[in-house]
């Protein structure tokens, strides 16, 4: 095998929550007075950290709009979206196949507490050997997060492949010296993926899992 460990993004990679995101955030930003803004204003900054990805849309957000805007869409994602959400098809039983001969990981712009709830009611916990999240470390595109994996977990970068679905996860990838695939699922469009040097760009789960046995 040419790499020990598979890191993967979570929301729009293995997760198909591109749309329940941008309706909470837009819900959350009308309830709080931002300005309105076009959907893919705010799908183009999944993946960042919130507080990140708030300043990113809404640059002349005030401070003290910020507690509430992040409270607002912390209840629009978890209780209140009319979008549903779910794994991409194949996603679990990839990871259980992933976990026979190697270490995975999680490393998401989400805030811990989003993503051990979901894992949690997903029974995903068992899945990964470590996760990483925004609101523990730096935001992506910088590499922290992935350095702190690969000191936990003592594998080299040149041992361990990133799979995300945006230029943020690509970008992390680079700064960290880790081989990157890209899915075209979910936040980015290809051409912005393509630019960031992936060694593929995958568009389903299946077809990233016969990468990985071909090419990993």
């Amino acid at each position: 095998m040419k790499y020990d460990l598979i890191i993967f993004d979570w929301d729009g990679t293995l997760a198909d929550s591109t749309g329940r995101i941008v309706d909470s955030m837009q819900r959350a930003a009308k309830e709080c007075g931002l300005p309105e803004v076009p959907d893919a204003n705010v799908q183009n900054i999944i993946g960042l950290g919130l507080p990140e990805a708030i300043r990113t849309v809404w640059p002349d957000v005030a401070t003290e709009q910020m507690a509430p805007m992040r409270n607002a869409y912390a209840r629009y994602f978890v209780s209140d979206s009319q979008i549903d959400m779910s794994l991409f098809e194949g996603a679990e039983v990839m990871l259980s196949r992933l976990r026979v001969k190697r270490k995975t990981a999680v490393a998401t712009g989400k805030s811990r507490k989003g993503l051990d709830r979901i894992l949690a009611d997903l029974k995903l916990e068992s899945q990964f050997d470590i996760t990483r999240c925004a609101d523990e470390t730096l935001s992506k595109p910088d590499p922290l997060m992935l350095n702190e994996i690969l000191s936990v977990l003592n594998i080299p970068s040149t041992r361990a492949l990133m799979i995300g679905d945006t230029s943020y996860d690509l970008d992390m990838a680079a700064a960290a010296g880790i081989d990157s695939v890209a899915m075209s699922h979910g936040a980015h469009e290809e051409d912005v993926l393509q630019a960031c040097g992936p060694l593929a760009i995958c568009h389903s789960i299946s077809e990233l899992e016969t990468w990985i046995q071909i090419n990993g």
